[in-house]
């Protein structure tokens, strides 16, 4: 059911979209080297055939998993020749481009700069984190996105209908619910819900002169529900970054499903412990001292029993983080004081504050004048404690911090 023309192409209009750069290149057959990045099934391989239709050229395919060096210099000069003999273009395809080491992906620089043959790279991981810089610069990077339930549908009833290619010939009666499903839960990825609707039909026995695909047959089919999530590319860091900023920005239920997805695709609990941990330092801070407490226990406790029971902990954290009063006001004091203490002169330390607890201190001047602060009323006693005044640590009025707020301002009146 690949596609082989532009017109055929389902999905993807914020790069294939009427007047956009990547129809334009490709209809002026001015398709310079690309890199094709985004989750399986939306259609990296099939967009690079496309092309190679869609401008007449020779469509040479090679995976970065299979292939070597010497590979890469046959294609190549295949390439060369190629053009030389039938003034005809390469489109060099090369599937998981980012398993290619920086040795293999500098071979094809010098060629790929000359315009042939054209490098298309298709990778599910982040090309500014796997690819080369050298040879980014000389490629378009565009990024393909999961397809959305309505282009899902478009593809599975060109299947259901094409009788050359697909399952037009077959005398299947599919609920509609089954086919909302199948578009629902394979995530985007036309690949999966393609081979589910092909492994439905195929091992369903007729009833009478029909196969019947029900809801039911497509559960068996797509099987368990596949979490897209790579461990060390962009699903780990954005899932992450989502779950943080859920807690952050005070949503229980996002972060909860930010945590489901991570431990359902197998992150270490760990991992998820830690962040929790920062966050309710950061984030929460002093509006609820308590949340730190909790989330070091959860982290601990996840430590002592693992999963899946250390789902629970976790989630009690994160939801107690989410639903806390929140005050980054010591994270920013640190932030201020750690670049203040980088950028400008350093400031000495009071002589009356120095150590004078060794022999000839007090020669020096050392802890002269020193006020100790439980001497006095409300163990408090105004003196100064930086050589130049500063403020870091600006409280606010949630939570618990708004006591140390108002703590704060009653000794700055005494001490005026």
């Amino acid at each position: 059911m690949r596609p082989m023309t532009l017109k055929e192409y389902v999905g993807q209009e914020h790069i294939l979209g009427p007047g956009k750069l990547l129809t334009r290149a490709i209809e002026s057959d001015r398709i310079s080297s690309l890199i094709l990045y985004g989750p399986p099934g939306t259609g990296k391989t099939t967009l690079a055939t496309v092309i190679s239709n869609e401008t007449k050229s020779f469509f040479e395919p090679l995976n970065a998993v299979t292939s070597n060096v010497a590979e890469i210099r046959k294609a190549i000069e295949q390439a060369k020749k190629r053009f030389e003999i039938k003034k005809q273009k390469t489109i060099l395809f090369i599937d998981e481009i980012h398993r290619f080491n920086k040795a293999q992906q500098d071979v094809l620089m010098p060629d790929v700069e000359k315009g042939n043959p054209i490098l298309v790279g298709a990778t599910t991981h982040n090309p500014f984190f796997s690819i080369v810089s050298a040879l980014l610069s000389r490629s378009l990077v565009f990024e393909l996105k999961p397809l959305s339930e309505i282009d899902i549908r478009m593809v599975l009833d060109r299947a259901l209908r094409d009788r050359e290619k697909g399952l037009g010939n077959y005398p299947v009666k599919i609920d509609e619910e089954a086919l909302g499903f199948l578009c629902k839960i394979c995530d985007g990825d036309a690949r999966r819900a393609l081979n589910a609707l092909e492994v439905g039909t195929l091992t369903t026995k007729k009833e009478g002169e029909n196969v019947y695909f029900t809801r039911k047959t497509a559960e068996e089919s797509i099987q368990k529900k596949a979490v897209v999530y790579d461990a060390d590319g962009d699903q780990h860091y954005d899932t992450i970054s989502a779950f943080i900023k859920s807690m952050r920005g005070s949503d229980p239920d996002a972060a909860i499903y930010y945590l489901a997805k991570m431990l359902y695709a197998g992150e270490d609990s760990r991992f998820i412990a830690r962040r929790i941990v920062i966050c309710a330092s950061e984030d929460v801070g002093n509006a609820d001292p308590q949340a730190l407490i909790l989330a070091n226990a959860a982290l601990q406790v996840s430590e002592f029993i693992g999963m899946p029971e250390a789902r629970i902990p976790l989630a009690q954290a994160t939801v107690y983080i989410a639903c806390a009063p929140k005050s980054n006001a010591s994270y920013v004091a640190i932030e201020s004081a750690m670049k203040d203490v980088a950028e400008n002169k350093t400031l000495e330390v009071p002589l009356h504050l120095k150590d004078a607890h060794y022999q000839g201190a007090g020669s020096l001047g050392r802890g002269k004048d020193y006020k100790y602060a439980h001497d006095f009323e409300g163990h408090f006693v105004e003196q100064e404690y930086l050589s130049d005044r500063r403020r870091y640590y600006i409280p606010n009025e949630h939570g618990y911090e708004k006591n140390f707020k108002r703590y704060l301002e009653s000794l700055r009146k005494v001490a005026s």
